[in-house]
């Protein structure tokens, strides 16, 4: 009978076998709790993280919708801040108008009063008088020319506002521009779901680009180009009100000139009229009194003329006296004395 062969080696007794399957099923058992608990965390883990995600979705969608309601707040008081100024743009550019119109129709008036004064300087003799018409003309002329420096002055100012008002809505309209572009990104955000077919994970979406501003630096330049556009469309505003006032004053004090000038007018014409009658009257009479001075004189020659045979005889008969003897021969020929007067 043939011995049985044996494998070489160690071999392990029974109870090191089911010490063995033992610390295997210990083992198991752990790793099988611990996959159970690692589960379990995941779960949690899915659970929490889709709340958050839900929530977080929810809440940025939410904070976009307010971030859409104030840039929409503050587009739609640009849009009207933006109309107002070129309201009153449009306003004062009429104004401004009205003011030149109004210096333009000065320029007839002063050189009609230079042609005036102008005129008046060939008056001759005792007429080149300092008089109230004169006086008038050149405060008149004074008047139209220091009212077209104050026309000039308004339109200036008028030009200067109107570019103010030009750069604040220059600066309202980039404002707007870029809250729209704002709005149409948000409200495009917004619109976006995880079933969009437009998104896509992006390189360092968390990034603050250069230029960011602050939510309060946002709201302080928007106040801050509203307030500018309301204090331009203010100050335009009062400077309307000064235009037309003043456009009223300047037609007041040039109608008064005007007429205080016509009235010196007429009554210096009145007072020439007078004296041009009065030197009529004068030579009239004077040219009567030669006439009759004339006569006289005639009158004189005729009766001279009369006189000379009359004259003639006068002479004839003195001439024909000193003929006769004189006296004091005779004195001295005869003894005859004239008689004693006490």
């Amino acid at each position: 009978m043939s011995a049985l062969s044996s494998k070489p080696g160690l071999r392990h007794s029974m109870s090191e076998w089911l010490s063995n399957n033992q610390q295997l099923a210990a083992t198991a058992q752990r790793e099988r709790h611990v996959s159970h608990q690692v589960r379990q965390e995941g779960r949690t883990l899915r659970n929490e993280t889709h709340c958050q995600t839900v929530w977080d979705e929810g809440d940025t969608s939410r904070r976009l919708s307010d971030r859409i309601w104030d840039v929409s707040r503050w587009r739609d008081v640009l849009e009207i801040c933006a109309q107002k100024v070129d309201e009153e743009m449009e306003n004062l550019t009429l104004s401004k108008e009205r003011s030149e119109l109004a210096l333009a129709a000065t320029a007839v008036p002063l050189e009609v009063t230079k042609e005036c004064l102008a005129l008046r300087e060939g008056r001759r003799g005792y007429e080149l008088v300092s008089d109230p018409v004169e006086a008038q003309l050149k405060r008149e002329a004074e008047l139209i020319e220091g009212v077209q420096q104050r026309l000039q002055r308004s339109i200036d100012q008028a030009f200067e506002q109107l570019g103010i008002l030009q750069e604040v809505r220059h600066q309202l309209t980039s404002d707007l521009q870029n809250k729209m572009e704002a709005l149409d990104i948000d409200t495009s955000c917004l619109s976006l779901t995880i079933k969009s077919p437009s998104i896509s994970l992006k390189t360092n979406p968390t990034r603050i680009p250069s230029g960011s501003s602050s939510p309060q630096d946002w709201a302080q330049f928007s106040q801050y180009n509203v307030a500018r556009a309301h204090e331009a469309v203010h100050v335009s505003q009062q400077m309307r009100e000064n235009m037309s006032l003043s456009r009223a004053q300047v037609q007041n004090e040039l109608e008064a000139q005007r007429r205080a000038t016509e009235f010196a007018l007429r009554k210096r014409t009145h007072h020439e009229e007078q004296a041009r009658d009065e030197l009529q009257w004068q030579i009239k009479t004077t040219e009567d009194e030669m006439a009759a001075m004339q006569g006289d004189i005639r009158g004189l020659d005729a009766d001279l003329q009369a006189k000379t045979a009359s004259l003639k005889l006068a002479h004839t008969r003195l001439e024909a006296r000193t003929r006769r003897c004189s006296t004091a021969s005779l004195l001295r020929s005869s003894s005859w004395k004239p008689p004693f007067r006490p």
